[in-house]
């Protein structure tokens, strides 16, 4: 039947039972097929992160400029990781880098959300924070 259309026989589900075929034009089934992943692909979005570093006296300035870079940032719709870095002796103010976190936290509330309270991870204090809805 299908030499007699001119077409090609496709195997569909080999491992059905019984197996499935079908009459088509193979060329013009891999074009769609290539064109539906494409259109897929061009439909994805990909997730960027920005980071921004403190450290544990940042002080009032520096702590205002960093927020509106992280303003930006989430209006664009980009993810946020913040982090306060312990160097060397730093350490011993752990406090203080939790509670610059959450100020920076509540400082950016209308612009996006953190994922969870700060944590420490080896030197770092990190919060992630995720744009708000639109």
């Amino acid at each position: 039947m299908a030499d007699e259309m001119e077409l090609d026989l496709v195997e569909i589900s080999p491992k059905a039972d019984p197996p499935v075929c079908k009459i088509i034009d193979y060329k013009k089934f891999l074009y769609d097929s290539k064109k539906k992943q494409k259109a897929l692909k061009a439909k994805q979005t990909k997730v960027v992160i920005k980071e921004i570093r403190f450290g544990p006296n940042t002080d009032e300035h520096d702590f205002n400029f960093k927020l509106n870079h992280a303003k930006k940032f989430l209006q664009e719709g980009a993810k946020v990781k913040a982090f306060v870095f312990f160097k060397g002796r730093t350490i011993v103010f752990k406090e203080r880098g939790e509670v610059l976190l959450l100020k920076f936290v509540d400082e950016l509330e209308e612009y996006g959300l953190p994922e969870a309270m700060p944590k420490m991870e080896g030197k770092k204090m990190i919060v992630n924070l995720v744009p708000k809805k639109k």
